[in-house]
């Protein structure tokens, strides 16, 4: 009798243990319970941009780093630079997204932009009415005008009409209006377009053409490269009828969501920002 109650009081004893570090345990969750798991980072959604980064100051490439410089995503150890880059950096900002720069030939830039091989355009692309067909066109961030380059013993160098080039071998750039306004010349021999300005300085300073259309704002650049070129800046009524905004940014057709988007980040900049901007791409461009 003494020995069953003796091992009736050690198994309440062992129960009463148990309970005990029952109470314990429940008294102290984290030591049982997983850690929360850490949030997850949300990546950013990209904003690809195609350019040539061969057209300064609208745009250009670059060997080295720097604070406002973009990598050129198919190009390694390259960096896009120049106002559309700054242009680009900007709307990526206003739409928290990252800047993606894609290096392209400007003639692949709308079949890219199409087959969802970037977002958008920004390389001083004109709206004009052909491309309004297969491009959604934002608001222009660049204002442009049209003249022309000639050398400087040209018999052309003193003309002050487009129509005083009467016999003038002219030259532009393939895909673009400094090609096809060259059709509003009279009396002109319409040379194949190439497919860069530099193509086409180079072939004035070969003498296989007379003269080339150029945008204006550019002609600092050139000039500085070639001081002895003439340019001809024509008077209003004297000179090309461009027929559209200026440089603006394409879209998809189907993006009128981005467009508003992109548009109301570009209607943050005031007239005299935009100005800054540009004079800031000149003065810093490549020599």
């Amino acid at each position: 009798m003494k020995m069953t109650r003796r091992i009736t009081c050690i198994l309440l004893a062992i129960l009463m243990i148990f309970a005990l570090a029952a109470c314990g345990q429940s008294q102290s969750p984290e030591a049982t319970e997983a850690p929360a798991a850490a949030p997850e980072t949300e990546e950013k959604l990209q904003f690809r941009v195609g350019m040539e980064c061969a057209y300064a100051p609208s745009n250009w490439q670059e060997d080295t780093a720097s604070e406002n410089n973009v990598p050129i995503e198919n190009v390694p150890g390259a960096y896009a630079q120049g106002y559309d880059v700054q242009i680009a950096r900007h709307i990526a900002q206003e739409l928290d997204r990252e800047l993606v720069i894609v290096k392209l030939g400007w003639t692949g830039l709308i079949e890219a932009l199409n087959q969802g091989q970037i977002d958008a355009i920004i390389a001083g692309m004109a709206d004009t009415e052909e491309r309004r067909q297969s491009v959604n066109f934002s608001i222009p961030y660049h204002v442009t005008a049209y003249g022309i380059m000639t050398l400087p013993d040209s018999q052309f160098a003193s003309g002050t009409s487009i129509n005083d080039f009467a016999g003038a071998s002219v030259l532009g750039q393939k895909d673009t209006q400094l090609d096809t306004v060259i059709d509003q010349m009279e009396g002109v021999n319409h040379l194949p377009p190439v497919d860069s300005v530099p193509n086409m300085i180079s072939r004035l300073d070969q003498g296989t053409c007379d003269a080339i259309v150029i945008n204006l704002e550019n002609a600092p650049g050139y000039l500085e490269l070639n001081p002895d070129y003439n340019v001809i800046e024509f008077e209003d009524g004297n000179g090309f009828d461009l027929g559209f905004s200026g440089s603006c940014v394409g879209l998809r057709l189907e993006d009128d969501e981005l467009l508003s988007q992109v548009n109301d980040a570009l209607s943050l900049y005031t007239e005299e920002e935009f100005v800054e901007l540009w004079d800031w791409a000149v003065e810093n461009q490549p020599a």
